[in-house]
């Protein structure tokens, strides 16, 4: 885990009951890191990438097997609630192209799914600021 990843995880606003996903989660250092600080809560991880959740499974199974994590294969873009799901009252992302303004067609489609997976409170981190940024969720009206 590098240092950079262990500040954004100690700056995230969590709590033992937290509701978590984490956009882009690559091999799953960042979302091992935040179900370790879970006791009754919950991290949904997911990645476009194939093999980038397989790593993530590959790497978690103590994790998901305790069942504080998950792990799925979903663009933020493209993200639908799975049956019987609780929304998500926060979430974060490290170097997502929809989500730091590098990719803002996908961004404006991630931020609607959020909107639809998410609690009317929830809070989005990106990187890039102090060590993290808040984004809105834009909330249909």
């Amino acid at each position: 885990m590098s240092a950079r990843l262990l500040e954004i995880v100690e700056a995230l606003p969590l709590r033992a009951d937290s509701r978590v996903l984490e956009i882009g989660c690559g091999p799953g250092v960042a979302a091992r890191m935040v179900a370790a600080r879970l006791a009754t809560g919950h991290i949904v991880a997911i990645d476009r990438s194939a093999a980038a959740v397989a790593q993530a499974l590959a790497g978690s199974a103590a994790q998901i097997e305790a069942g504080r994590m998950s792990v799925r294969q979903c663009a933020a873009e493209d993200l639908e609630p799975l049956a019987g799901e609780e929304p998500f009252d926060l979430v974060f992302a490290v170097r997502v192209g929809a989500l730091d303004g590098r990719h803002p067609v996908a961004g404006r489609a991630a931020m609607r799914r959020l909107a639809l997976v998410t609690t009317a409170g929830a809070r989005l981190f990106i990187d890039g600021g102090d060590p993290l940024r808040e984004l809105v969720i834009p909330r249909p009206e």
